[in-house]
């Protein structure tokens, strides 16, 4: 096995071989011996946003090696439950490849593929529920991972409730809703305790992802869109700073909001320089 181990093209079997040596509890690697499932989700949850950060900021020399630690976190949780006596690597890729088999009888199967966007979402989630039903999971909100991100696990719940109905029409109710709980929290904020501002800012931000729904936008992308602009400006604002010889520490907020209009309406007018043809 040394030979497959330094195979530069030894493919999946290579990786499968290095990490059965890692977990070696004679020769292996001391910290990967120590490791358990909970210890590595983590770090699996980790990989996962580093792959999305690296396709919103289209860097595709580091969005193959992202999915590289994406995949090597699967060969762990599989190496682990193979020494467990559970499943192994295989039983990971055929249970993958026998759901999409079933969940794509339009390609897989004597279904007419010819159908629109919407109706296959439809079939997809017949089919999922189903897969929910065999597992005994009758409940409308069963099998929504209590391990998500909370942002898009409140989406995936009112995706859910909205199935059975339980949705508001359109979007004006929904920011009417928005309207009322902000206000709720800006009223009563120095009455409430923190646990109970807490509350209310849930309740808000639980609205604020069924906006998201009702228009279509996927709000884990918008998010990181606008933390990605805000630290393009800022970083605009301390060059700025720089060049008037400063740091941000040595100025004060009139003068870095100043600044962040300057780069605001920079940014504004390279787009539009942008959209002129030439």
């Amino acid at each position: 096995m040394t030979d497959l181990i330094h195979d530069p093209k030894g493919g999946m079997p290579r990786l499968l071989e290095i990490m059965r040596r890692l977990r070696d509890p004679e020769t292996g690697c001391p910290w990967d011996i120590e490791q358990d499932f909970s210890t590595i989700a983590p770090y699996t949850i980790e990989e996962a946003y580093e792959v999305a950060d690296a396709i919103e900021r289209q860097e595709w020399d580091e969005l193959k090696g992202e999915l590289g630690d994406l995949l090597f976190q699967s060969v762990f949780h599989a190496q682990m439950a193979s020494e467990k006596g559970l499943f192994d690597f295989n039983d990971v890729a055929d249970t993958m490849s026998d759901k999409m088999v079933a969940r794509h009888p339009h390609v897989f199967g004597d279904e007419n593929r010819e159908k629109s966007a919407e109706q296959q979402t439809k079939d997809w989630e017949t089919i999922k529920a189903a897969e929910r039903a065999d597992k005994a999971q009758s409940g409308t909100l069963d099998g929504v991972a209590v391990g998500l991100p909370a942002l898009l696990r409140a989406v995936k719940l009112q995706k859910r409730a909205a199935r059975v109905g339980f949705d508001w029409p359109d979007a004006s109710h929904v920011l009417a809703k928005i309207v009322e709980e902000s206000h709720e929290l800006a009223e009563a904020r120095d009455s409430l305790t923190q646990s109970e501002i807490e509350e209310e800012f849930g309740d808000l931000l639980f609205v604020m992802a069924n906006l998201a729904r009702h228009m279509n936008v996927e709000p884990e992308a918008a998010l990181r869109a606008t933390n990605a602009k805000f630290t393009r400006r800022f970083q605009g604002v301390e060059a700025k700073l720089a060049q008037r010889g400063k740091k941000p520490e040595q100025s004060d907020l009139a003068e870095m909001d100043a600044l962040w209009d300057e780069v605001k309406a920079e940014e504004k007018a390279a787009k539009n320089r942008d959209k002129i043809p030439d």
